[in-house]
């Protein structure tokens, strides 16, 4: 259980990296770490699942500014996938809605599967996501009743490694007619480990459906750097929003002047920092701003000095 809610000044801006727990959803732990850090600014960058445990990026104060940003950054799994059964959610937790033996399907047709799955693909994200459909959530709609279909879009798997197959029996007992994936996926964000599972169940004609999904790294930040909320609780501490920008963005240092102008909101001429945004910082090492380049300027996206 966390502490009682801190009293004092408010904590340090900065990002905490926590391994979420199964069972809690993102919204959970925000609410955790803001009795844990005396401070309702606490927001998560990317969400993880009920089921889904590892690496949930919390900005806290002026960071969680930078959370819209980190959401965009690509992001590495350790995930297992059932083929055999397929469930309404794509993953254990919802009902199984159709089997089939996948006794009969051998490695390499799961590997031309995967290879299907990688890359530069369109998918069509889980039902039970948390896309609006019409202003209400998709999951919402599923749990109401309702029939969803949601667009395909574009998304990016770098990488879809099979680590290890296990022939399993099914829940008749029946050996041999579900296959166990141990999996290492890294995608890029808006990607469903879910909808992956599913897909490839649905290509190899068994169905399939995600039974443990883990993240392991969200950007540079990993299961190396993350705490659990019972560390946290007993000494909450947060890595400090220079240190974050820098790990996450390219770097500009500025001079004294370019400080001030980009401190006010104004534009500075563009450094050849490439796509995305670029942390920008003083002459003393403060973080300044958040800028992206076009057409020869680099114009702040967010500015983290001042009031």
């Amino acid at each position: 259980m966390s502490k009682p809610r801190r009293t004092g000044p408010p904590p340090p801006d900065g990002l905490v990296v926590v391994d979420k727990p199964a069972g809690l959803t993102s919204h959970d732990v925000v609410g955790r770490l803001r009795r844990i850090a005396g401070t309702r600014r606490v927001g998560h960058a990317g969400t993880l699942d009920p089921m889904a445990t590892g690496v949930l990026v919390i900005g806290v104060e002026k960071a969680t500014r930078l959370l819209g940003h980190l959401a965009l950054t690509e992001k590495t799994y350790e995930a297992t996938i059932r083929l055999g059964q397929a469930t309404v959610t794509d993953d254990a937790e919802g009902e199984v809605t159709a089997t089939a033996s996948a006794h009969a399907v051998a490695r390499d047709a799961i590997d031309a599967g995967i290879a299907e799955l990688t890359g530069d693909i369109m998918q069509v994200p889980s039902k039970v996501s948390a896309i609006k459909v019409d202003g209400k959530r998709s999951y919402a709609r599923v749990r109401g009743g309702e029939e969803v279909e949601l667009a395909a879009r574009p998304v990016t798997v770098s990488r879809f490694e099979v680590h290890d197959m296990r022939r399993v029996a099914d829940p008749d007992g029946t050996p041999d007619a579900l296959i166990d994936l141990d999996a290492t996926v890294t995608c890029s964000s808006g990607t469903y480990i879910r909808a992956l599972a599913r897909d490839l169940g649905v290509r190899l004609g068994v169905g399939g459906h995600l039974t443990m999904l883990r993240r392991t790294a969200v950007g540079p930040y990993t299961l190396d750097a993350a705490r659990t909320l019972d560390e946290l609780a007993e000494s909450f501490s947060v890595l400090p929003i220079a240190d974050a920008a820098a790990a996450a963005f390219p770097r500009r240092d500025v001079t004294a002047e370019e400080a001030r102008v980009v401190s006010h909101g104004g534009r500075l001429e563009a450094a050849g920092g490439g796509a995305g945004p670029i942390a920008v910082f003083g002459p003393d090492g403060t973080f300044l701003a958040l800028v992206e380049e076009s057409r020869g300027q680099a114009k702040p996206v967010a500015v983290f000095v001042g009031s």
